[in-house]
């Protein structure tokens, strides 16, 4: 039996292999030159191919799909990913909160690897193959592309992305292809992108926060997200691990208002003793100053002002009221949130083809033969790896149930 595969990412490469390798006549159509242009830029080019945990802990970190997600999840495990890699002579190493890269720190490793596994197995690639139509009739699917080929195939994978980061050919294709088949799209929007806010942040550009707590809220107070960790001031708003993962939470919400804790290891109490002391340590310094034991230089100002307290203040005439209003805007600097960065700057796509429509083997219900794999999927996770694996996995269990039917 012969499978077409439409897109060379993470999934599609994935997929093709394990086909090709259970004995399918697989052809691999990419619109790129080459595969994995998408993959050549995670991590930061480094390549974060997995979060090294077990499925449970895994799938708590998924933000939409997360039931959907369990078979394919335990079925190809990131220790299955890794083992994948491993045989493949990419040796990988393990950093702080279970990013695994490749040990080379380049993504081109891995690039490398799923290409020659692809030959290996057999996998008949076609580079710049751009597909403008994927239709289905009793002769088989029938794709097209821009240059005229036309390729019949038995089953067909779909695995084009999302439409994050689109200068790697990620424009949405899969979504024309999905609704063509009848299928529904639920409205993609951008997930783990800086976070835009209505004020003015351009004084904090560049200024990198360890050990804070983001939280987001909604209109009426419900918490929507709150992540600890490592966050970064950018020109127009809020980025890092801890950005990114909230951005996750609130990409679809109206109204979200933003709270950032700068000493989430101490309470309210424990903080303004702290503070107090600070102060009484340098009664006739300007309160800026004094302030400088507790936080970075530019975010002292900022913090201060949010506060309604006025930098070259004198610590001595600092009032008890004022200084309970310092003491909460450390506990909570407040931003509104303007919006969630463009697809443009976008890590991955919230939203795809709506999963209700979706086999656990991430196989078509309204159309025999037809498969979605990775991101184009309405599935989507924190940053760290987890996309990446959300990837591999539903694209291993796409290649299991084929394999299955066909008695392989």
């Amino acid at each position: 039996m012969s499978v077409t595969v439409i897109g060379g990412g993470a999934a599609g490469c994935l997929a093709a292999i394990l086909l090709a390798r259970g004995g399918e006549s697989v052809t691999l159509l990419e619109k790129n030159a080459r595969i994995g242009r998408k993959i050549y830029i995670t991590g930061k080019g480094r390549c974060n191919l997995t979060a090294d945990y077990p499925p449970q802990e895994f799938l708590g970190k998924v933000v939409r799909g997360e039931k959907f997600l369990r078979s394919a999840v335990y079925g190809f495990s990131p220790e299955d990913t890794k083992e994948f890699f491993n045989a493949a002579g990419v040796e990988l190493i393990t950093e702080r909160g279970g990013r695994v890269f490749p040990a080379t720190q380049k993504s081109t490793t891995v690039i490398d690897a799923l290409s020659r596994e692809m030959d290996l197995a057999g996998v008949n690639f076609v580079a710049g193959a751009e597909v403008l139509s994927a239709t289905v009739d009793e002769g088989g699917f029938s794709v097209k592309t821009a240059d005229g080929r036309e390729y019949v195939s038995d089953r067909l994978v779909v695995a084009t992305g999302g439409k994050s980061y689109p200068s790697t050919g990620s424009t949405g294709d899969g979504y024309r292809f999905a609704e063509g088949f009848g299928h529904t799209v639920v409205k993609p929007v951008p997930s783990l992108a800086q976070l835009i806010t209505v004020e003015d942040v351009v004084a904090l550009k560049g200024l990198s926060l360890k050990n804070v707590t983001l939280s987001a809220y909604a209109p009426d107070g419900k918490r929507l997200a709150s992540e600890f960790g490592e966050m970064l001031f950018t020109d127009k708003g809020l980025s890092g691990p801890v950005a990114l993962s909230v951005s996750a939470r609130v990409n679809r919400a109206s109204g979200v208002k933003l709270s950032l804790d700068l000493k989430p290891a101490l309470s309210r109490e424990k903080l303004d003793a702290r503070v107090l002391r600070d102060f009484s340590e340098r009664p006739n310094a300007d309160i800026q100053n004094a302030m400088r034991a507790l936080l970075p230089a530019r975010l002292d100002a900022f913090v201060l002002k949010k506060a309604g307290v006025s930098p070259s203040k004198k610590v001595n005439s600092v009032t008890k009221d004022e200084r309970g209003r310092i003491v909460d805007t450390l506990k909570g600097l407040s931003f509104t949130l303007h919006s969630v960065a463009p697809f443009e700057e976008a890590v991955v796509t919230s939203g795809g083809v709506t999963l209700a429509e979706l086999t656990p083997a991430c196989g078509s219900r309204l159309c025999d033969g037809l498969y979605f794999a990775g991101e184009v999927i309405d599935a989507d996770a924190l940053t760290g790896g987890y996309n990446m694996q959300i990837a591999f996995s539903t694209a291993a269990a796409v290649a299991r149930d084929i394999l299955k039917k066909e008695g392989r």
